[in-house]
């Protein structure tokens, strides 16, 4: 019996799943609610983008030595250029920024020497950790090589900012994860010093913390001995932000099974091994948008240095804005702290979420 063959029905074309044009239907338009949401968002755009680029750009003035000469109707922006280098390095000698900038290039050299596939590791970071900080105070400082000694006190602007941001991430999350670690140990002492230091940290502010550096920390030392105010405050920030990051690691070591930890223990690790090799790198995978967030949140609450009278980018803008010949150039000095901080917030943002697309194994959820 010859079998007959129906032409099949021309069925519709396929949708475009990939593209712009799909991209703008799946997250912009896709359900009426969407579609004026999109539609809100572009008319709160259009009333505030043409406003700011006509005062930031059209109407800016560039050139000047005064406010007097910033004659257009938008921004003074010739109050940053001729604050520029107070901004960025404070009051350091400007014969001798050169060695931070040194010490910043050396800084980017090693990382990049990070990416390189064929170097050890362990080694470079070992470097990183506890080789640099030591060449870089000593580029900072001087006293040694026939170098200017310049005081810290002279110390400001960015280069400030991102010190206190960068030493204070640095020691606060090993210290954070001894923490945390003692937090969910079976020695009463041990877990009884860290429940009372984590939560006495975590119930007041950082300008208490600060304060107490500041002032108290001279009071317990030996008659004639003295920290820098720099060291009390790297001390006070330090101690602050292991306590929040402690309780960040600690949600992650809440998260791992159980059965991780009686794996470990039947491998025949000890405590140390399991933690490191087992438990700790599962952890701190996951609570990465959580270590990122307290990281960002301690490098915006470095301007609060400023109250101690540490002059940090924000507070070197602020002294600026009260010298008589810029008066009134408040808000180009905002604007441009804002830039930068929004730029380095952002930065360690997508780099935090670029970490963990590399460290996903398949268990997210969609």
């Amino acid at each position: 019996m010859a079998i007959e063959f129906k032409p099949s029905p021309s069925l519709p074309p396929p949708v475009r799943s990939v593209g712009a044009v799909a991209w703008v239907r799946q997250n912009l338009l896709s359900s009426p609610l969407n579609v004026f949401l999109t539609l809100f968002s572009v008319y709160i755009l259009y009333l505030i983008i043409p406003p700011v680029v006509e005062w930031g750009i059209i109407n800016a003035s560039f050139d000047g030595e005064s406010k007097a000469d910033c004659t257009g109707s938008g921004a003074c922006w010739s109050f940053i250029g001729v604050y520029f280098d107070q901004f960025m390095y404070g009051l350091y000698p400007s014969e001798e920024t050169w060695r931070i900038n040194l010490a910043l290039i050396i800084l980017v050299i090693l990382i990049g020497v990070f990416a390189v596939k064929t170097v050890n590791k362990l080694y470079l970071s070992l470097v990183i950790i506890l080789a640099y900080p030591i060449v870089a105070y000593f580029l900072f400082a001087g006293g040694v090589f026939g170098l200017e000694v310049v005081e810290t006190s002279l110390w400001g602007g960015l280069f400030l900012t991102t010190l206190l941001g960068v030493v204070g991430i640095v020691t606060s999350f090993p210290l954070g994860v001894l923490l945390a670690l003692g937090r969910q140990s079976n020695m009463p002492i041990a877990k009884s010093v860290c429940i009372v230091f984590i939560e006495t940290i975590r119930a007041v502010p950082l300008i208490t913390i600060l304060f107490m550096a500041s002032v108290m920390i001279p009071l317990f030392l030996p008659e004639g001995m003295n920290f820098n105010k720099l060291l009390r405050v790297l001390i006070g920030i330090t101690l602050f932000s292991s306590a929040y990051m402690a309780e960040v690691i600690r949600g992650g070591l809440q998260a791992i099974p159980k059965g991780q930890y009686e794996a470990a223990d039947a491998s025949g690790l000890s405590y140390w091994q399991s933690m490191i090799l087992v438990i700790l790198p599962q952890a701190l995978k996951l609570v990465i948008p959580g270590i990122v967030n307290t990281f960002i949140g301690l490098f915006k609450d470095t301007t609060l240095v400023y109250i101690v009278g540490m002059f940090d980018l924000l507070g070197r803008i602020q002294a600026a804005t009260h010298d008589s010949n810029w008066l009134g150039t408040t808000m180009e000095g905002y604007a441009f702290a804002g830039f930068i901080y929004w730029a380095a917030c952002f930065g360690m943002s997508r780099y935090s979420m670029r970490i963990e697309r590399k460290l996903e194994t398949g268990h997210k959820r969609n």
